[in-house]
């Protein structure tokens, strides 16, 4: 019998890893997986680039090890360790790497810079990514149909812009679909790489390293320019590792070595054979691959592949914005949750309406997918390289590997970071400028938005009473007290609250229980059950409450409050009213702080900021706020 339930949980295990695989093959590998559109294509055709026999063999060889060392060894064996509390990308991986360095503050400031400027550079391989994949898909039609080049770029805009409008419906239902139709689209690249492979095997010696490195001997300068298109070929590792917490390591380990790498190594040598038989396939190897009479289904499959390698970049960009927010690094924005079942199915309209004015800018500015490729490395290889150096801190200060482990580790990935990077810097003039701009504006927006914050407590803790005092002020020479609980959202548990005192001012009323609360957003996703919340008698029916929430959580203040009542401090929300005092903030340029330009931008983000009771879910209907004017 006992036999019979190992053998049905062993079932049970295999299934749900099978369908796990199949999701992360759907979501984790859109981006990578499209990549064979563009990327052989890019690179051989660059300025004084030709598709020689010699540059065909070196450029399959450098995006065979490029996918060897930096998919499989650096992101899906190394960095996927690097995970806080199952949960990944750039703000999960800066969290944690800010827990390693918690007694020193310089180092602890440089992680953050880093781990800010990272995050920003991920939305602008958010802008990039939808627009250059579905205009590499779409231009497909100029090989069926040349004569229809023109719509290429008509085509792409109504594609993104129908993507973008169903954001708000979320990705439920289609999402069903993501795994099987990309399941189809690597069988499909893979059996069109084989066919090409049949004709001409001798591609295959491109396997051996030599030919990279004698690429470079042969080619120098050129050589070096071209690893800024060999980089396409690891987009989308970013995303892989950001979304880990949806799938867990397993699933996506399982998918990349068992179908996704082998599919994209034998397109990409299709490719190749192609192009050595006839280098005049340049200009579209990818489709050139497919017989004629598979042109336009291909077409439709590609662009297919290509809305969901953007959907898995924009469903990034909105869980990455609620990390944002609660780690502190972005103003509240509303979110709205598009699935009941799934916590991380959520739509963000502030994002989703950024990025589709900056990914119709880019496909309108750039106009195809070559030209767009030259702003497109900049963005992904700073972001890799950001990474590498916090898990290398997290390597060294929490997994505890010894000190030449991780010189050999940093040596190894940063020498090749820093050589994608390098070739990419190249292209600032031909649109590599496009995501920096992109990166520093929105890096700019988060720390104005970090710093403004920090100087707003500071002002209301300078400026408030201590807490004992009043509370023993209360006791000798009480006031009327009237029935219910008042909580004060403060941010400060050893002074009074602003709005406390106005209640007590302008009403000359206590109520009969008074709360002072704080909410707390931790480094960690989620908050364990017995840091949740922390419960302080003050004497005289004051009590302090601290609550705390992870940084993937959705933090709910009556929810929390009500599993008070096992710690002995029950809460009836319907006698229960909640104070907040709403700060107006004032740029004044006699203050030291920021400069008066950032001033003024983080008083119009605070203006326009998700009131903190929505964002905490306080019913409107029990909140009383005051107004505060606070100068910074």
């Amino acid at each position: 019998m006992s036999h019979t339930v190992v053998s049905g949980d062993a079932a049970e295990t295999k299934r749900r890893l099978a369908v796990l695989t199949l999701g992360a093959v759907g979501v984790v590998y859109g981006d990578i997986g499209t990549s064979p559109l563009y990327t052989l294509q890019t690179t051989l055709s660059h300025d004084g680039m030709h598709p020689t026999p010699a540059s065909i063999y070196g450029v399959l060889s450098l995006i065979f090890w490029a996918q060897i060392l930096v998919v499989s060894l650096k992101y899906v064996v190394f960095i996927m360790r690097a995970d806080n509390k199952g949960e990944g990308g750039i703000m999960a991986l800066m969290a944690l790497a800010q827990r390693c360095a918690r007694e020193q503050p310089t180092l602890r400031w440089v992680l953050v810079t880093l781990g800010i400027f990272g995050a920003a550079l991920f939305y602008g391989d958010g802008v990039i990514t939808p627009a250059i994949s579905v205009l590499g898909a779409v231009e497909g039609m100029k090989v069926a149909a040349p004569e229809l080049k023109e719509w290429v770029v008509p085509i792409t805009v109504v594609v993104l812009f129908v993507l973008f409008l169903l954001q708000r419906h979320g990705t439920d239902r289609v999402g069903k679909l993501f795994g099987p139709v990309m399941t189809i689209w690597f069988v499909v690249i893979a059996l069109l790489g084989v066919s090409m492979i049949a004709r001409h095997p001798q591609v295959l010696l491109a396997v051996n390293p030599w030919y990279g490195v004698r690429f470079f001997f042969s080619h120098g300068l050129q050589a070096f320019i071209a690893l800024g298109g060999v980089v396409l070929a690891v987009t989308g590792t970013e995303a892989l590792y950001a979304d880990m917490g949806h799938f867990g390591k397993k699933p996506i380990r399982v998918a990349w070595f068992g179908f996704v790498l082998p599919a994209l190594l034998l397109n990409y040598f299709g490719q190749g054979a192609l192009l050595l038989m006839r280098p005049e396939a340049i200009d579209n190897p990818f489709f050139k691959l497919a017989p004629p009479l598979l042109l336009y289904p291909m077409i439709a499959l590609a662009t297919a592949a290509a809305v969901i390698a953007s959907q898995a970049v924009i469903s990034g960009a909105f869980s990455m914005t609620r990390e944002a927010m609660s780690l502190g690094y972005s103003m509240r924005m509303p979110i709205v949750h598009t699935s009941r079942e799934l916590s991380g199915q959520i739509f963000v309209p502030w994002v989703n309406g950024f990025l589709l004015v900056m990914v119709l800018l880019a496909v309108l500015g750039f106009g195809s997918s070559e030209r767009l490729s030259a702003a497109y490395g900049i963005a992904v290889t700073g972001t890799m390289s950001i990474t590498t150096v916090l898990a290398l801190i997290v390597a060294r200060r929490q997994w505890r590997w010894k000190l030449p482990a991780v010189i050999a580790a940093g040596v190894l990935f940063l020498t090749i970071d820093l050589s994608f990077f390098s070739a990419n810097v190249i292209k600032i003039e031909y649109g590599g400028w496009f995501p920096l701009v992109l990166g520093v504006a929105i890096f700019t927006w988060m720390t104005t938005w970090r710093r403004g914050r920090e100087l707003v407590v500071r002002e209301i803790k300078q400026g408030g009473l201590a807490l004992a005092p009043f509370i023993a002020a209360m006791r000798e020479h009480p006031p009327l007290r009237v029935p219910g609980t008042a909580v004060f959202l403060t941010a400060n548990q050893q002074a009074v609250p602003h709005a406390l005192l106005h209640n007590l001012k302008h009403n000359k009323v206590l109520h009969e229980r008074n709360v002072l609360l704080t909410v707390e957003m931790l480094e960690s996703p989620v908050a364990d059950a017995e840091e949740r919340i922390h419960i302080s008698a003050l004497g005289d029916e004051f009590h302090g409450i601290e609550l705390r929430f992870g940084f993937a959580e959705d933090p709910n203040v009556p929810l929390a409050l009500s599993q008070c009542a096992r710690a002995g401090l029950p809460f009836d929300m319907m006698d229960t009213t909640f104070f907040l005092s709403r700060e107006t903030i004032v740029a004044d340029k006699r203050r030291p702080g920021m400069a008066l330009w950032r001033d003024k931008l983080f008083a119009f983000m605070a203006r326009n900021a998700l009131p903190a009771t929505a964002y905490f879910q306080i019913p409107g209907n029990r909140l009383i706020e005051l107004g505060a004017q606070v100068e910074i």
